[in-house]
């Protein structure tokens, strides 16, 4: 997802009064399937717009950004992939991503 449409969705979601909230990652060490800056946008019901990098490492942000939108808090969540997980691609990731989570409203 570009910046302007990231930027378009945050405007929609605040000129409608959605509950989203915008996953951020902020550091990553060794093999991540996305670095520093992506973004991804959670929805009320767990639809998403844009990926931090699939799997399940995204579904654990997802679950924890639906949390966020619920108490309207700020939170850090690190997804470890030291495990050395295999996405469906065929890749394999080893690192860690700590994830910035946000309420947008």
């Amino acid at each position: 997802m570009s910046e302007l449409e990231l930027l378009k969705r945050i405007v929609e979601i605040k000129s409608t009064g959605a509950n989203a909230a915008l996953a951020t990652v902020i550091r990553t060490k060794g093999s991540t399937p996305r670095k520093v800056g992506a973004k991804m946008i959670i929805y009320a019901d767990g639809t998403i717009a844009g990926t931090i990098g699939g799997g399940c490492g995204e579904g654990e942000v997802i679950e924890q950004a639906i949390q966020v939108i619920a108490e309207k808090k700020c939170t850090q969540h690190t997804v470890d992939l030291t495990a050395g997980l295999f996405y469906e691609d065929g890749g394999i990731c080893g690192g860690i991503q700590v994830v910035f989570i946000e309420p947008i409203h």
